[in-house]
């Protein structure tokens, strides 16, 4: 089994995952927009995106522009964990472009860095470097 987190946005999907690819070092390897899909598109919603697929390793993030059905994301987020502090220092910042930080990344005391941010695209991320065993 594989959990994929699918991600819905308004209206700005593929702009969300060309970023998420450049922040994550991804691949974009499927993208459809509306316009491209069998049957008819909602009006308006051509060049909005039915589905992308971004591989991230042996993981993927998937998303799309739901018509008529996009609500606001709550309840959960995305933790990326990243071995190298500086690492996550970059991509935390990355992340927080344009976006809302709810914790500042820091040093805490189970993790050499660990922050919370909203992304401009509404996605909430937690970013963890976790300490090495026995707790530095």
């Amino acid at each position: 089994m594989q959990l994929n987190p699918y991600l819905s946005f308004n209206g700005q999907c593929e702009e969300a995952f060309k970023f998420y690819e450049r922040v994550l070092g991804g691949k974009i390897v499927f993208s459809m927009p509306y316009k491209d899909a069998p049957g008819d598109t909602p009006p308006g919603w051509g060049e909005k995106m039915m589905h992308v697929t971004l591989s991230l390793g042996d993981q993927v993030l998937q998303g799309s522009d739901p018509p008529g059905g996009y609500q606001k994301p709550q309840g959960f987020a995305l933790a990326l964990e990243i071995a190298d502090p500086a690492e996550a220092e970059r991509t935390f910042q990355q992340l927080a472009e344009s976006g809302t930080v709810q914790m500042p990344i820091q040093e805490t005391f189970w993790a050499l860095r660990f922050g919370m941010v909203t992304d401009r695209f509404g996605i909430p991320w937690m970013v963890d470097c976790g300490k090495p065993q026995g707790g530095q």
